[in-house]
């Protein structure tokens, strides 16, 4: 298993950033930086916050507990633990009406923007690629084949 400070070191250098550069950018000591990747020192929850957002990954990735970088797996499968600080957000479910190919209007602008935006999509389309997103797929199929 992959620990943190491996994974530190190799996301850094994957950037090719110097220790240096990597504490400016999270704004910690050079010195920090390199007992994280020595695995002398953890680095606080909102240190690790700050690396995994820098780097585009998720925690269970900084952290060496999945190689999924976007940790899909657990929202997928709706085990996604809430804090007790996050907003809770539930889908809204929406009746469906046959479209005349016009534009829902009813749409919230946001969440078209959203569907149109290409990390979006990119997002969509690496869960999907997953083991979980392809039985979730087939799901969906086997549901639209059987109404």
């Amino acid at each position: 298993m992959v620990k943190f400070s491996q994974r530190l070191a190799a996301l850094r250098t994957s950037k090719n950033l110097s220790t240096a550069a990597l504490a400016e950018k999270i704004g910690v000591l050079k010195s920090q930086i390199e007992k994280f990747e020595a695995g002398k020192l953890t680095p606080s929850k909102q240190q690790q916050e700050k690396l995994a957002s820098f780097f585009g990954v998720s925690l269970p990735y900084l952290n060496g507990e999945t190689d999924d970088t976007m940790d899909m797996g657990s929202w997928l499968s709706g085990n996604v633990p809430e804090e007790p600080d996050a907003p809770v957000i539930r889908p809204v479910k929406k009746q469906v009406v046959a479209s005349s190919g016009a534009e829902d209007h009813d749409s919230s602008p946001m969440f078209n923007m959203l569907l149109k935006s290409e990390n979006f999509k990119s997002a969509v389309l690496q869960v999907l690629r997953t083991p979980e997103g392809q039985k979730l797929l087939a799901q969906l199929i086997q549901k639209e084949l059987h109404k």
